[in-house]
Parts: C-alpha cells; sequence; structure tokens
C-alpha cells in the first residue's frame, strides 16, 4: 500500500503520517517510538487508569521480583553447601510487596511515563476504542462523552487477559489470577493452582517457597507443550521441594463456602484457602468492534498477521499478545517496532524461526529451535544428545547438578537446530544455543569453539563434544 505519506520513511514530511495506536504496552510504546522517529506522530489511546500494560505492571517484572525473593528464601532454608546451617527464613510479605511494587511504580516511570514526556509527537488520549470503520475509530473518554479520530495507520496493541476455564462454579468464587497472586500481602495456608505452563509453574513454585502448601492441577502434564523431558524434570524437583502435583486432573465443579474453596475433583474433594487461575491467556479484542473494521479474529480473539503485522485490512496492523504471535514481550516490542517501520513506509518482517524462550523455574526451563518430535514434523531426520549437569564443572562447583542440556541436530547436515535446557541459570545460556542455530553452526563448529572454564554455558560446548566422544574421560576444562 502506499500515499501521500510514505516520504515520511525518511523523515521529511510536511504533512505527518498520523498513527493511532489501541494500548500503551510494550508493543504500542515500541512501534509509538521508532513511529516518532521516522517522521509521523502518534495517538496512544489507553483506557486503563495506568499505562505500561501486562509486562510492568501484572507480569514480567513485579513476577520476577517476587520470584528472586522466593529463591533467596529457599536457599536460607536449603544451603547447598554443608557448612552452611540451614535456616527457617523471616518472611514479611508486606514489605517484599512494597519493595516490589516500588520498583514496579519506578520502571512505569521510566521506561514508559519519561518516554511519553520526552516525546511530544506523541500524545496519550485517555479512553477506550472501538472501530468506527478501517480509518476511524470511536474513543469513549472517562466522562462518558465520545471522541472520533481519524488515522493514516492504525496499530491494534491491546494485549491479553487470563483465560479463565469453563469450570462450574468457578466464576462466582474469588479465585486468583496472576495479578492477584502477585499483589496480596498475605501467605495462603494452602494454595491450589489450576495450570501447567510457565505462568502456573513460575508462581506455584514461588508461592510453595514463600511458605504456601501447594498442590497443582495439570489438564495433561508439565509444559505439555515442550519436549516430555523438560516438564518430567521439573515435576521432580518441584516434588521434592513438597509440591503436590496431580497430572491429568480437572475439577468438576468448584465453589466458595465464604473462607475455603472446595475442589470436585474425580476421586474426592479438595478444599484450600487460595486458588489461583493459571491457564492461558485471551486477547483483549472483543469490545474493538473489528467487523466494523473487517477484521476476523481467531477463535480466541487473536488477530491474525502477516510477518509485516499487517492484518487482512491495508491500513491496520497488530502487534503484542492481541494479535496471533507468541505470547512473549520480546517478541511483542519486536513486533511493534517491526510494525512502526513498515506503517512508516518502510519493509521489515519479523523473523520467529530461531525464538528462544525462558520458563523462571528453579531450575530454570530454555528452548529454542527444535525438538526432535517438531524435526520430524519438518521432513528432518534429528539426532541428540544429552549431558547431565553433573558432567558441567560448574554445576558441580555450585553443588547444582539437578538438570540437563539437550542438543539436536540435523543428522545430514549436522546443523545445530534445537537445544532444550533444564539448569540453573538456563535462561542465560540459551541465547548461546539461539545464535549457533541463527548462524548455521554444525555441531562439530559448536564443539571447537571457546567457552571459558566454569561457567554453567560451557555445558553447550560439552554436549555438543558428546556427538563424537565420552566428555566423562575429559579433563576438567580439556579443549
Amino acid at each position: 500500500m502506499s500515499d501521500t505519506h510514505d516520504c515520511c520513511a525518511g523523515g521529511q514530511c510536511e504533512t505527518p503520517l498520523h498513527i493511532a495506536i489501541i494500548g500503551s504496552g510494550s508493543a504500542a510504546f515500541a512501534a509509538a517510538t521508532r513511529a516518532v522517529e521516522n517522521g509521523a506522530r502518534v495517538t496512544l489511546i489507553e483506557g486503563a487508569a495506568r499505562i505500561g500494560g501486562t509486562c510492568v505492571n501484572i507480569g514480567c517484572v513485579p513476577s520476577k521480583i517476587m520470584i528472586r525473593a522466593a529463591e533467596l528464601a529457599h536457599q536460607q532454608a536449603h544451603p547447598p553447601f554443608h557448612g552452611l546451617a540451614p535456616q527457617t527464613p523471616r518472611i514479611d510479605r508486606r514489605a517484599l510487596l512494597e519493595q516490589q511494587q516500588a520498583r514496579v511504580a519506578e520502571l512505569r516511570q521510566a521506561k514508559y511515563q519519561h518516554v511519553l514526556d520526552s516525546h511530544p509527537r506523541i500524545t496519550l488520549l485517555q479512553g477506550w476504542a472501538r472501530f468506527a470503520d478501517a480509518r476511524t475509530l470511536a474513543v469513549t473518554r472517562p466522562d462518558g462523552s465520545e471522541q472520533r479520530l481519524s488515522a493514516d495507520r492504525i496499530l491494534i496493541a491491546t494485549g491479553a487477559r487470563p483465560a479463565i476455564p469453563d469450570i462450574e462454579g468457578l466464576a462466582q468464587t474469588p479465585y486468583w489470577t496472576s495479578t492477584e497472586a502477585l499483589e496480596v500481602e498475605e501467605i495462603p495456608e494452602h494454595l491450589v493452582v489450576i495450570g501447567a505452563s510457565v505462568v502456573a509453574l513460575e508462581l506455584a513454585q514461588a508461592w510453595l517457597r514463600l511458605g504456601a502448601r501447594v498442590t497443582l492441577l495439570a489438564r495433561s502434564t508439565l509444559l505439555s507443550r515442550e519436549d516430555p523431558v523438560l516438564g518430567e524434570g521439573l515435576a521432580r524437583v518441584l516434588r521434592r521441594e513438597g509440591m503436590n502435583i496431580r497430572l491429568h486432573t480437572v475439577p468438576r465443579k468448584v465453589r466458595h463456602d465464604g473462607h475455603f474453596f472446595h475442589l470436585s475433583l474425580d476421586d474426592g474433594l479438595l478444599v484450600a484457602d487460595r486458588l489461583l487461575v493459571a491457564t492461558g491467556r485471551q486477547a483483549n479484542t472483543e469490545d474493538l468492534d473489528l467487523a466494523r473494521a473487517g477484521i476476523q479474529p481467531n477463535a480466541n480473539g487473536a488477530i491474525p498477521v502477516d510477518a509485516q503485522l499487517r492484518t487482512p485490512v491495508p491500513p491496520i496492523y497488530a502487534a503484542g499478545d492481541c494479535s496471533a504471535l507468541p505470547q512473549y514481550v520480546y517478541v511483542a516490542a519486536a513486533a511493534g517496532t517491526r510494525a512502526a517501520i513498515n506503517m512508516t513506509g518502510g519493509e521489515a518482517r519479523l523473523d520467529l524461526s530461531v525464538l528462544p524462550t525462558v520458563v523462571f523455574t528453579d531450575p530454570q526451563i530454555a528452548s529454542v529451535g527444535d525438538t526432535e518430535d517438531s524435526a520430524r514434523a519438518r521432513g528432518l531426520t534429528p539426532e541428540s544428545r544429552t549431558l547431565t549437569l553433573d558432567n558441567v564443572p560448574r554445576a558441580l562447583a555450585n553443588f547444582e547438578t539437578e538438570g540437563f542440556i539437550k542438543l539436536v541436530i540435523e543428522r545430514d547436515s549436522r546443523r545445530l537446530i534445537g537445544a532444550q535446557i533444564l539448569a540453573p541459570g538456563a535462561g542465560e545460556i540459551i541465547q548461546s544455543a539461539a545464535l549457533a542455530i541463527r548462524a548455521g553452526m554444525t555441531i562439530e563448529a559448536l564443539a571447537g569453539e571457546l567457552f571459558p572454564y566454569l561457567t554453567m554455558v560451557e555445558g553447550l560446548k560439552l554436549c555438543a563434544q558428546t556427538f563424537e566422544r565420552d566428555v566423562s574421560q575429559l579433563s576438567c576444562c580439556a579443549g
């Protein structure tokens, strides 16, 4: 699509391109800042009282703070070194929450409000937007009045919210979503978690380590979309820490008696004082009147986009968790930037062929590229090796040998095509594997690279060497 505003790609427009962005999270701000750099003017439309979207306010930032605090409490109670006496941690949940929320507010101010204040060509319009047609938005202001806004391009970046399963009685109970689970002051006595994916596992372990008794109900297995060895390995760790994990279990009915939750299971009744529902997320698109713009969302409300972030309707783009893209904040930000480039006359594509992911449990789970099953589904012939952490010198020195590194190659070319890791610091290791996959490295080339000794990432080299040799027979830092 081209029009008289395409000159904005060079930042030289006499009449700036006007871009309307619905939302104010990571995708929205990435798009807004790049769009003004390219000469456009931007109107951000946000109905919520605070800007910043999910990540900084109720997602990545507060959850990782809480997880880290819980990790330190666990290390106090279970030090890996015999000369350190275990100590029962004294946990002031209110103080932890105050510190957590103060950092959230600080980052929201620095990374969102300050950015907004520093860009005079970005205007924040408070209100809830819906489409009147493909180029016009009707915005309901906080006072109830309505404002019409026309734009040359429109970016939908409205994010997502927790999806709630259809369980009898659940909607009438005071269950938690991840939002409440991150913001409450009291530690539950017994927390039941429904879900077995990223959010459920991260928060379940954090609350367990902060002192709650935790029962986790999984519809199938832990991390069922990943290589099965990852969920199986993590389940062993969580059970050893005291978590009650029940696989292939979904409540038939839930009720609340004013004090306790009563969950009817196939084999009996489960009673708890708190219930966390973490069963995925649903796109925030149902109030946008997408049909007026000619857009048909997917079954879960997500908006289909191509690699250039275009919807089927040319003036309209979408990015972030409301689009049919993987729901990671770094994908949202990358999509927002590329959408802005394309909306201002450029050509940029979002390449998700090498997408590293991390689950911030302890040990962490990280993966990138193909599993053996996905490689076979693509018509490839995979070969893999798994190195347990008791073969990694740094893990031995840390007395933290629970976990493994698994590498997958394409047999004929010997190229690395996938990695799955269960290890402390797996999130710090996985990017090296991602770069090796992106570079098309063979497993022999990876095995021959220099890695610093006594680092966890050296495990990639050692695992690569296992394709040709028995690394248990090497000296400690053999090359």
